[in-house]
């Protein structure tokens, strides 16, 4: 009988692995609007891949106005509803954030511009996210970025530039 060899392991270089992307965790309490998990996970990817030296598991609320009017009222004071909040928490145990976006406000706003609800709901999914990882809408400039930043990632689900015509 012949004695082979011991084979030679392989050793994988590090550098070479990819990371695997961080957990996405998705509460779907809403029944407006049909928006595919897969979807979802794939925006929020192409969201965190602009920044990924910002990490962590995100968490995304979709809900309907009640739920994110007494959100808005006990985090910021509004006694209204509003599309998206973004709740970071700094990578405190390994989590970057929540995101919570309302199914029936991505609705009216959908009716009123011409663009598919779930393109709408996706839209406000993203731009939570880019909340998350430090991106800001308020002065000119930083909201050409998030604009921009937002297309970047809608684009990678198959969302077309016209989604923005109106939206400022």
């Amino acid at each position: 009988m012949r004695r082979l060899a011991p084979r030679r392991q392989r050793v994988v270089d590090p550098a070479r692995i990819p990371d695997a992307p961080p957990p996405i965790e998705l509460s779907n309490r809403q029944s407006s609007i049909r928006l595919g998990r897969n979807r979802i996970e794939l925006a929020v990817q192409a969201a965190l891949a602009l920044k990924p030296r910002r990490t962590g598991a995100v968490s995304i609320a979709l809900v309907g106005d009640r739920a994110i009017r007494r959100l808005h009222f006990d985090h910021m004071g509004e006694d209204s509803a509003t599309d998206v909040l973004s709740f970071p928490f700094a990578g405190a145990g390994g989590l970057l954030g929540e995101v919570v976006a309302s199914a029936d406000t991505a609705m009216r706003e959908a009716r009123a511009r011409g663009v598919r609800p779930a393109d709408e709901l996706l839209l406000y999914v993203v731009h939570g996210v880019l909340h998350l990882l430090g991106f800001d809408d308020h002065a000119p400039a930083e909201q050409k970025k998030m604009r921009a930043a937002e297309r970047r990632a809608l684009e990678a689900v198959g969302i077309a530039r016209d989604l923005f015509r109106s939206r400022g």
